[in-house]
């Protein structure tokens, strides 16, 4: 089945016009994807080799019927391109954007939370999401990843690291594992779409016997996702946590992975894992391994 999105799933890209929404809206369609139009202000009316460009997001909604949205646009636009595809009625956003100031993300998570709880935000700067053979929506590579059996077991994937995201994906490739969904959360403090909603989706699926999950450095949301394992989860799971070896007080790459007043660190998310009956692997390879481990043993 795949979770959030599917083959069925009608995409319009924000930004297409531009350099990065039209390199990746082509590679996605290219995939498969159903892109069925883009929206630039002041470019209705155009297409992009095929794919029909509208003024606004409730335009492309009217005329395509799509009910998700690829962003890629600048920092300063993304909050209102956001809420723009909410107030349209697009039930799934993946914003792609990074460098977004972290009250325009709160404020935006807020509005969405309170005015359009029909509507869910993944993002912003992350990957996007792939459910292998059926729709990718954002930045990653499609080759890398392994489609889902019939039979199974099929493996859910959930980052918050854009590059482990992709790794995570060869390392199951590699080894002949079909993946059901793959959601790179992205690794700002305020994330539209958390751990714990992809665990609880990844549960509810018929199509995803295990899940791996990838985490950082900074924050509680692993933590979090640890307490919710503990009471929700009965698919076997593997993990691996960047950065073991980062100081204190300095910012590792995503301006939520930094470890503060001794709270966020590696080694605390790896035991809250545990403690929960996660197998966690020291590092992206091994966490991959410990997966191969874990579907032998439900085949």
């Amino acid at each position: 089945m795949a979770i959030f999105v599917n083959e069925n799933t009608k995409v319009i890209v924000q930004g297409l016009t531009g350099g990065q929404g039209k390199f990746h809206g082509l590679r996605n369609r290219a995939y498969g994807t159903q892109v069925v139009g883009g929206v630039t202000p002041g470019k209705g009316g155009q297409d992009v080799e095929g794919i029909p460009v509208f003024d606004s997001v409730a335009d492309a909604v009217k005329a395509t019927g799509a009910d998700a949205s690829f962003i890629a646009v600048p920092p300063k636009a993304a909050p209102a391109a956001i809420l723009e595809a909410a107030m349209a009625g697009v039930r799934f956003i993946v914003c792609i954007t990074e460098g977004i100031p972290a009250q325009d993300e709160a404020r935006v998570f807020n509005t969405l939370q309170r005015d359009f709880p029909g509507t869910r935000l993944l993002g912003p700067n992350c990957p996007g999401i792939i459910s292998p053979g059926k729709c990718n929506i954002g930045i990653t590579a499609g080759e890398i990843a392994e489609l889902p059996s019939t039979k199974g077991p099929n493996v859910g994937i959930v980052s918050r690291s854009g590059t482990l995201t992709y790794q995570a994906l060869y390392e199951l490739k590699q080894k002949g594992i079909g993946v059901s969904t793959c959601v790179g959360i992205g690794g700002d403090p305020v994330p539209g779409t958390s751990f714990v909603d992809c665990l609880a989706e990844f549960e509810k699926d018929p199509e995803t016997h295990a899940i791996i999950m990838i985490g950082e450095i900074g924050g509680s949301a692993e933590e979090e996702a640890a307490e919710f394992i503990k009471k929700n989860v009965t698919k076997p799971m593997s993990a691996y946590i960047a950065g073991v070896t980062a100081p204190a007080g300095k910012k590792m790459g995503h301006a939520g992975a930094i470890v503060s007043g001794g709270k966020g660190t590696a080694q605390g998310k790896m035991d809250a894992l545990r403690a929960a009956g996660v197998k966690v692997g020291l590092n992206p390879t091994e966490a991959g391994s410990l997966m191969a481990e874990i579907v032998a043993g439900l085949r």
